[in-house]
């Protein structure tokens, strides 16, 4: 059963960046075990809309500690240029270094494994935290992939999923392929879906993207990938 639409059950939180200074976003915790495994949620170009938090109260319900970052300090884009001109204002690797580590040393604090999921701008920030971050035990991306110059997808050292559309305007195949070929080559353990449809077919608030059958299909997906990668029976 998904939770409620009306009543989100992720709460609003700071905490601490490596440098010192505060990050902020909404976590959403299982009722069984606050040291239950984690995922750190990484927004759209959008902002960390209710239908992230929403995202948030899925993840938990299954089992997660789940935090989504706000990395756009509450900003949320109401247009398409509003949420460019947002996306080229953003210092990434000052995302990832500090709101994203952040993130994961807040939820390590309390145990268990840690992963990192993201779509679109998000799927690219938990790619270059993947590649940065020694704290992260896997990590799922959503249609995201970022510049070269901040994260070599071959140089991945943990689990990755990855989930990209097959009529994708930003990402279109020869670019999903050289990717795929480039984990391949790293050797890097992953598992790399595409799906017949849009760019943003997750996102159930970006209409004219969203598709919900493929939607459902990678929700399964990545409950398996976070179960093998961060449960009881995942190799250490």
């Amino acid at each position: 059963m998904l939770p409620c639409a009306h009543c989100p059950m992720a709460q609003r939180i700071h905490f601490a960046r490596p440098d010192g200074r505060e990050a902020q976003g909404s976590l959403a915790l299982p009722p069984t075990s606050h040291s239950a495994p984690s995922v750190v949620l990484l927004h759209e170009w959008w902002g960390l809309t209710s239908t992230v938090e929403h995202l948030a109260d899925r993840l938990a319900a299954a089992g997660y500690r789940a935090l989504a970052v706000d990395y756009y300090r509450g900003f949320l884009a109401t247009s398409k240029l509003e949420a460019m001109r947002q996306r080229m204002s953003l210092d990434l690797m000052e995302v990832v270094t500090q709101d994203v580590r952040g993130a994961v040393q807040y939820l390590k604090a309390s145990g268990g494994r840690v992963a990192v999921l993201g779509f679109s701008l998000g799927g690219a920030v938990a790619m270059t935290a993947a590649c940065h971050l020694p704290e992260l035990d896997a990590a799922a991306c959503f249609y995201g992939l970022p510049p070269a110059r901040y994260a070599d997808p071959g140089s991945i050292p943990i689990p990755l999923q990855a989930h990209f559309a097959l009529s994708d305007e930003w990402y279109p195949l020869p670019v999903i392929d050289a990717l795929e070929a480039r984990l391949r080559e790293g050797r890097v353990a992953h598992e790399f879906y595409r799906y017949p449809t849009r760019h943003g077919f997750f996102s159930s608030h970006w209409p004219e993207e969203y598709d919900a059958a493929a939607a459902e299909q990678a929700w399964e997906r990545l409950l398996a990938f976070l179960a093998a990668r961060l449960g009881p029976e995942a190799p250490r």
